[in-house]
């Protein structure tokens, strides 16, 4: 069997400015998700960590950690003593990085279910990292992405209930979602948070998605926000 990429790069031509992904079968039998690069393609399996390994038998090294943890917190259940090292942050942010391809090629693929999940496994990252860490720095390295993630798990719950028909569930995910990417930017002390590239993401959704529903619906939606807007209810003005 020929090592030789050339017919099937041929066959599957670069984008440039797009991001290209396809999903094949794979000589297991199994879905391989596929991303066409300049030089080459990246493969990742559909479930499990991308590169199909599974590191000391578990699915991922975070699964790996959050074991220990769990192990650890049984016996000390202050948790004071369990730390991760330099190395150990740094072997969750390379698997991470895994992760992020493949959520990236899911969405592309319209796979919500899949984004929302390597997303909230990506957040538990953060979590662990910034509680566990050893260093300082390994516990606020990758805080710069929680924005970015969240508004991509947010993203993918809304489409999640626009596929249910639940387009009001869709629009209080999206708000909510803005809401926690807000609080996330004034607790870094960033002044211009509300206008941040992920709320506006997010907002350009929200907007979308009450243009298409029924006009009964907005006629509703616009009396509740004129109402909440009066009473200074603005918790409610956004649902």
């Amino acid at each position: 069997m020929s090592m030789d990429l050339t017919s099937i790069l041929k066959d599957w031509p670069y984008e440039p400015g797009q991001i290209t992904v396809r999903v094949i079968e794979g000589d297991d039998g199994e879905p391989k998700i596929q991303v066409r690069l300049d030089l080459g393609l990246l493969q990742m399996e559909v479930a499990g960590r991308p590169d199909g390994q599974r590191p000391y038998g578990f699915e991922s090294l975070l699964e790996y950690y959050e074991t220990g943890l769990d192990d650890f917190l049984a016996d000390s259940p202050e948790g004071e003593n369990f730390q991760l090292s330099a190395d150990d942050c740094r072997l969750l942010r390379e698997e991470s990085v895994q992760y992020y391809h493949r959520y990236i090629s899911l969405l592309v693929l319209g796979d919500a279910d899949g984004v929302v999940r390597d997303t909230s496994r990506n957040l538990r990252v953060l979590d662990l990292c910034r509680q566990y860490a050893e260093r300082d720095e390994d516990r606020q390295v990758l805080e710069q992405f929680r924005s970015y993630i969240t508004m991509m798990r947010t993203r993918a719950l809304a489409s999640q209930m626009v596929a249910a028909n639940e387009a009001k569930a869709a629009l209080l995910v999206i708000d909510e979602g803005i809401e926690e990417i807000r609080r996330l930017h004034e607790e870094a002390g960033h002044e211009d948070g509300g206008r941040s590239t992920e709320i506006q993401m997010l907002q350009g959704m929200r907007d979308e998605l009450v243009m298409k529903l029924p006009a009964s619906q907005k006629t509703e939606l616009r009396r509740r926000l004129q109402e909440a807007i009066e009473q200074e209810n603005y918790e409610l003005a956004a649902i």
